[in-house]
């Protein structure tokens, strides 16, 4: 047990006792409170086991206990964790990782309530007055714009791809396959007695042409179908159109539906309000001649500057509220955003900080505030301003619990956890408690690790071709036309909101054969599995098949093979109501989701649960498919072989999620790779395995572009494109192109400083 080096009394900890939580055995700490501890390991080491399974899911089960049983019926429900003892805990505030996401009425001004304060300004000191707070919200019906209904875009139908004006009704003028000649629907316009069907559309008069897409009251016309002849109403052909496709719910058609009709819509700027989502009268409230939306469309360093000139007694205090809160945003390295912009558009760094902004202006202390890897998707000179936040948070009398890999984070806390000494079933003990420098100068592999410098590739592979961006302009891009050299791995780099990720959809835009892998969640349950996932499973189900004689479908503990007791759940989890749910292992399928018939059944003396029990190296041992072991190798290409193929993928970490999804890629050659920060998540171990991946996938013949912050990656990419020189409207251009070792050396760039730093304490270099 650690002796922390202020006195401490049994109060001045979190005791866990016990821990038992996924891959934990019997863990059992003393962590300081008051103070920035932060968890280190591998990923799937069992960091997140610990902080997150067990202290946060207790803290919160805890607290909700003590409202009344009607408020906390109607509250998240938490399951006591696996552990002896947690003693002395503090209510939990946990940030996880899960990105922001939101949908289309979400933007960073209501993410924040900055927007909520910018309305009450507008109600108060704005004329002339549109009335209370809420006659300034998109989101509410007395503020929003009535034709796009506070979205500030419109979907309509593209006229120019649905009719072909050089062609006539009749020779298939409409292109819209369900509205075409040879349809019932088609007939209504080439019968109709009003419209000359052999006449070329481009040449209708404008009342022939108003006919075709309204109608008339009281206009009949006769079509043939399958259930024979009958006349109906004439329905114009853009009445159709709307009442079948923009009228009804996208989600409720089919997926081909959905796709066929999206190619004959165009979305652009509503008409009515241009954009700014609020009606005429909202628009026309004005303070120092700006209406509501010209001041959210400001980035915020600008709309700081002028919510400060405002002084009015009323208005003042209100305004001064805003501007604290703005400043807030500033201070994390976020400026250059607006208050408009959609938080389904923010990058996974830029929304981990805005959730984390939100509880700087709290006068909150003695809480525990968790982070899960808050420097995901940070430049490192952002890095900084987030360790400035993180110790803000301890020094208002809170303790702060961080899951992180960075090396500036962990050099910042006060006490250090390190998790391992491997990952999944090789993981889940302490392997050290100390100071960062004390970690430092330790033998787990996270110290040695902090011991390695960053070297520069000297060697670079020649490209084989180039691949170009020209004149790019989307965003803050300034009018870009840039390079990418094929056959080679280049770096994207630059600081948050330079343009990285603009400029690398402008090039998978413009290559749309890429193979991307994003941050996009990965789509988990609890009966998803790496082997579900890989799409090994159909295969698997019919080896069983073929060598038992069984119908395929029982080796699916999804469909006839599952257990009757648990439905093929291996649990059971049972809701007792006002009291904390309980979950536990079937007692029939002892946790192997199967009926007792279909684990009779076996292959080579394993059964179908046997395979699923199996580690991936387990499993490339056992089968001779060459499908399934070609998808097996995947996950030893990115390090998680330790995963058993029946593991739900709910249990997997952050960092193994990213590389399950990067497995299923892996299987092109020739290809153009396109990765956007592949290390989100992975310990510095991990990073090492990660480019010796990336290094593969080069030398195999493909492409690779990887937008990415990581120096390590950066070091020992081929070739590097800059952006910058800062982010917002101060980005938006390319500061440098060329090798690593040609960016050590370039003037304005924030990457070539801090590459600097990271390679000062070493001279050293390693050939490519």
């Amino acid at each position: 047990m650690t002796d922390f080096t202020h006195d401490v009394t049994r109060h001045d900890v979190i005791t866990l006792t016990g821990a038992r939580e996924n891959n934990l055995k019997d863990v059992t700490l003393r962590i300081p409170k008051g103070r920035l501890t932060v968890f280190t390991g591998v990923s799937g080491s069992g960091k997140s086991s610990v902080v997150f399974d067990t202290i946060a899911v207790e803290s919160q089960r805890q607290l909700n206990e003590t409202y009344p049983w009607f408020v906390r019926n109607r509250l998240p429900k938490y399951e006591r964790p696996h552990a002896d003892g947690l003693e002395d805990l503090s209510p939990a505030i946990v940030v996880d990782q899960r990105p922001v996401g939101g949908h289309s009425r979400s933007t960073v001004g209501t993410m924040t309530d900055i927007y909520s304060v910018i309305r009450v300004l507008f109600s108060r000191h704005g004329t002339p007055s549109a009335g209370p707070a809420t006659a300034y919200s998109f989101n509410d019906p007395s503020g929003m714009c009535p034709e796009c209904d506070g979205l500030g875009r419109t979907v309509r139908p593209d006229w120019d791809r649905i009719l072909d004006p050089d062609r006539s009704l009749a020779d298939g003028a409409v292109r819209f396959p369900p509205f075409a000649a040879s349809t019932w629907q088609g007939q209504a316009y080439t019968n109709s007695a009003d419209l000359d069907p052999d006449k070329p559309v481009g040449r209708f008069t404008a009342a022939e042409r108003e006919f075709l897409m309204r109608g008339r009251p009281g206009s009949k016309v006769t079509v043939n179908g399958s259930g024979g002849t009958w006349t109906t109403d004439y329905e114009g052909l853009a009445d159709r159109f709307e009442r079948l496709y923009l009228k009804r719910d996208l989600s409720a058609m089919s997926q081909k539906t959905r796709d066929l009709v999206r190619d004959f819509l165009v979305e652009g700027a509503c008409p009515v309000c241009r954009g700014a989502r609020l009606n005429a009268a909202a628009l026309a409230t004005r303070i120092g001649g700006r209406n509501i939306a010209d001041c959210t469309r400001m980035q915020i360093t600008d709309l700081i500057a002028v919510l400060k000139e405002i002084d009015d007694p009323v208005a003042g205090p209100i305004a001064r509220a805003a501007v604290a809160a703005l400043e807030r945003v500033e201070a994390i390295g976020l400026g250059y955003l607006s208050l408009d912009r959609e938080t389904a558009t923010l990058s996974g760094g830029e929304g981990q900080r805005l959730k984390t902004v939100r509880h700087l202006g709290s006068s909150l202390t003695g809480m525990t505030y968790i982070f899960d890897e808050p420097s995901v998707g940070l430049h490192p000179r952002d890095v900084g301003r987030l360790g400035d936040l993180l110790l803000r948070l301890r020094d208002k009398g809170n303790t702060v619990l961080v899951v992180e890999h960075d090396p500036d984070v962990i050099a910042l806390a006060d006490h250090v956890v390190d998790m391992g000494p491997g990952a999944g079933s090789e993981g889940g003990r302490v392997v050290f408690e100390g100071t960062p420098a004390e970690l430092a100068v330790s033998d787990t592999l996270t110290g040695r690790c902090l011991r390695r410098r960053t070297v520069v590739k000297e060697q670079v592979r020649q490209a084989d071709g180039e691949l170009w961006v020209k004149g790019a302009d989307r965003h803050n891009l300034r009018d870009v036309t840039v390079r990418f050299p094929a056959g080679v791995l280049t770096a994207v780099t630059g600081v948050a909101g330079s343009g990285k990720s603009t400029l690398v959809g402008e090039f998978t835009a413009a290559h749309p054969d890429a193979v991307v892998v994003d941050q996009s969640s990965i789509g988990i349950s609890g009966r998803s599995t790496p082997a579900t996932y890989l799409g090994i499973m159909d295969t698997v189900r019919k080896i069983f098949a073929r060598e038992t004689g069984a119908e395929a479908g029982l080796f699916s503990f999804n469909s006839g093979g599952a257990c009757g007791t648990c439905e093929g759940r291996g649990i059971i989890y049972t809701d007792l109501a006002f009291m904390d749910p309980v979950t536990t292992t079937c007692h029939d399928c002892e946790g192997r989701r199967f009926k007792e018939e279909v684990l009779r059944l076996t292959v080579n003396g394993s059964s179908i649960a046997d395979i699923l029990e199996m580690t991936a190296e387990q499993a490339l041992g056992f089968f001779d498919d060459t499908g399934v072991r070609r998808r097996l190798r995947t996950l030893r290409d990115v390090g998680l072989t330790y995963l058993t193929l029946g593991q739900p993928l709910s249990t997997l970490s952050g960092g193994e999620r990213q590389r399950i999804k990067l497995a299923t890629r892996l299987h092109r050659t020739g290809a153009v790779y396109v990765l956007d920060e592949p290390t989100t998540g992975l310990h510095m171990a991990d990073v090492e395995g990660l480019v010796a991946l990336l290094d593969r996938l080069v030398d195999t013949g493909n492409t690779v572009v990887v937008v990415e912050h990581n120096l390590d990656v950066v070091a020992r990419a081929d070739w590097v494109i800059d952006l910058g020189p800062d982010g917002g409207r101060d980005g938006g251009e390319i500061v440098f192109e060329g090798t690593p070792r040609q960016l050590l050396d370039a003037p304005g760039s924030f990457t070539a400083e801090h590459l600097r730093r990271a390679v000062a304490a070493s001279a050293v270099t390693v050939p490519g």
